[in-house]
């Protein structure tokens, strides 16, 4: 009985603990470290400041092929990696700005929606398809930190 007893109690404290593991569990992308500031007063980010609204940041120093920054609304934003993540990246991998709330990636025309990070288009692949690969957005006043 006082195994029994142990048992549970240890099944429950196993169970019933969660981690603060936000990582991506993808093989086909990394997770680079980076903290990139984007500041909604210079024009090349203006857009940003409307919910709906995307940018691409093609910067060689964010990501591992840039990042897409989207306005959800009510000054929350989301980020994501522009490297299709349901392929190790290539030639054709970098993903573009479809109609201002989508991307795209070339090599097997996925596209993801960029308020959630969801693919919704068919998966061609096998195995898992994999949603956009999320990174860290923290804002202050008109001051927009990613990072991972």
């Amino acid at each position: 009985m006082k195994y029994l007893i142990y048992n549970i109690l240890a099944l429950i404290i196993f169970t019933g603990c969660s981690g603060d593991d936000t990582s991506f569990d993808n093989p086909n992308l990394i997770e680079p470290g980076f903290s990139y500031t984007i500041n909604l007063n210079l024009p090349q980010y203006a857009s940003l400041s409307n919910p709906g609204t995307a940018v691409y940041v093609n910067n060689s120093n964010v990501g591992i092929r840039g990042v897409f920054v989207f306005n959800t609304g009510s000054g929350s934003y989301v980020a994501w990696e522009a490297s299709c993540p349901n392929h190790r990246p290539n030639d054709c991998s970098t993903m573009q700005l479809v109609d201002g709330v989508f991307c795209e990636c070339s090599c097997e025309d996925y596209k993801y929606e960029l308020a959630g990070g969801a693919l919704v288009t068919e998966f061609k692949g096998e195995g898992r398809a994999y949603t956009l690969q999320p990174y860290r957005v923290t804002t202050n006043n008109n001051i927009i930190k990613i990072s991972n």
